[in-house]
């Protein structure tokens, strides 16, 4: 009886490795929420006028913004490769592949639109619309990954919902959402199955 269920643990932890992404690392998680909180930081610093590196607080934002998203992106290819090659998987394959696109899709829509605010002098609901579509890529990404990446996506989506009524917590509701609630999900997610993973390793 025991070995038949081993053996239906067997298939099904087959099965969800030929069909999700399974090594996304939770400290990447962690360390994406770190660079936020630092870029909200000097996000604050600009929008106050203490802080400046071009003399135009938008375009400064703009480097913030890009920094921030080039360091976040880094870390998280970085960890998740590092556990990728520790379970013997590769990184780069064909649902990784799906993935980038279901995710690229209300991310480049989503940037575009943020893009139009900023044109249209509306730049205050940017943060809104940041979180609104960054949370309907985590959903997408969630379907084909660990299913508790909906949650998170969806919480990105109630935070930007709220910010859009309340434009005048934008920063905050941004760093809360890219910051806080990534730093949480990250250590949720490494002591679920990272660590989790690593100790019955170590046995």
């Amino acid at each position: 009886m025991e070995s038949n269920i081993d053996d239906l643990r067997f298939i099904r932890s087959t099965m969800e490795r030929s069909s999700k992404f399974l090594t996304l690392s939770g400290i990447s998680g962690v360390a994406a929420g770190v660079v936020a909180i630092i870029g909200a930081f000097f996000a604050y610093k600009i929008v106050y006028n203490d802080l400046s590196f071009t003399g135009n607080s938008l375009i400064d934002m703009i480097i913030v913004a890009a920094i921030v998203l080039i360091l976040a992106v880094g870390l998280g290819f970085y960890f998740s490769l590092r556990k990728a090659k520790k379970v013997g998987e590769k990184l780069w394959n064909s649902i990784t592949i799906q993935i980038f696109k279901d995710g690229c899709i209300p991310l480049i829509v989503g940037g575009i639109f943020c893009f139009i605010l900023i044109v249209d002098h509306s730049s205050h609901l940017v943060a809104a619309a940041m979180l609104i579509f960054y949370g309907i890529a985590l959903i997408n990404f969630g379907a084909r990954s660990y299913r508790d990446i909906r949650i998170l996506g969806a919480c990105e989506i109630v935070l930007g919902v709220i910010a859009g009524f309340l434009p005048e917590y934008g920063l905050l509701l941004w760093t809360i959402g890219f910051g806080i609630l990534h730093i949480i999900y990250g250590t949720f997610m490494y002591l679920k199955y990272d660590y989790k993973r690593n100790s019955s390793n170590t046995d």
